[in-house]
């Protein structure tokens, strides 16, 4: 199914290490990186031959999950699967929020946030410092903005193209998956961005690709 996106970048959750997977996937996954706790169920990124991938040394490491790279030249992207943790409170976004925080000084106009946040604003709490609209405000001092959100001029809390089915039912959709990229990226005429089909893609995953283009240079 991921061949058929042609994609040059592939940041995917849940997926096995390539190193413990025998030569077929490991030949499949060329230059990579991959972080996890299981070696079965991880997070990767995938780049297609002839790109360069550098794995970057960010704060966080004890944070759940992150992956900084280095694709070329540029842009870093940063993959994102969170986690829950004890105490629940700095559970999912709130793992963003920490990781945003510890590595502030690092995020550029080159920096691209990508993957499963287990977030949406639906369920913003007040009273917890570091929520989904927390996190979305703090990308944008950096000028960071979601490209999903751009394009479909759709607020936070209101989407219209669900990413994710809860056990894969349709009736149990919601929108937890993110690209946030530089607005000067974004706003690029040759930056396009849009959800997979459910259609295509639910035999194969609870969660929809955000399938993003970012223009070159």
């Amino acid at each position: 199914m991921l061949d058929k996106l042609d994609a040059d970048v592939l940041v995917v959750q849940e997926c096995e290490d390539p190193n413990e997977f025998g030569t077929e996937y490991r030949d499949w996954a060329g230059n990579f990186a991959w972080v996890g706790d299981l070696r079965y169920k991880g997070l990767g990124i995938f780049a297609r031959d002839g790109l360069t991938l550098e794995r970057l040394d960010w704060k966080g490491e004890q944070l759940r999950l992150f992956l900084p790279v280095r694709i070329g030249d540029g842009p870093e992207i940063v993959g994102v699967w969170t986690q829950a943790t004890k105490p629940a409170s700095s559970g999912y976004i709130g793992q963003f929020w920490l990781y945003l925080e510890a590595n502030r000084e690092q995020v550029t106009a080159q920096t691209v946030f990508c993957g499963d946040f287990n977030s949406n604003q639906i369920w913003d709490r007040e009273r917890r410092v570091g929520n989904h609209s927390h996190c979305v405000a703090e990308l944008a001092t950096a000028g960071l903005v979601s490209l999903y959100h751009l394009a479909s001029e759709e607020p936070h809390g209101s989407e219209t193209s669900p990413t994710f089915f809860l056990y894969r039912k349709p009736e149990r959709p919601y929108h937890i998956d993110y690209v946030f990229a530089h607005h000067g990226i974004a706003q690029h005429p040759d930056c396009t961005v849009r959800v997979g089909s459910a259609d295509e893609w639910l035999a194969a995953s609870d969660h929809l690709p955000i399938i993003v283009n970012l223009p070159a240079g």
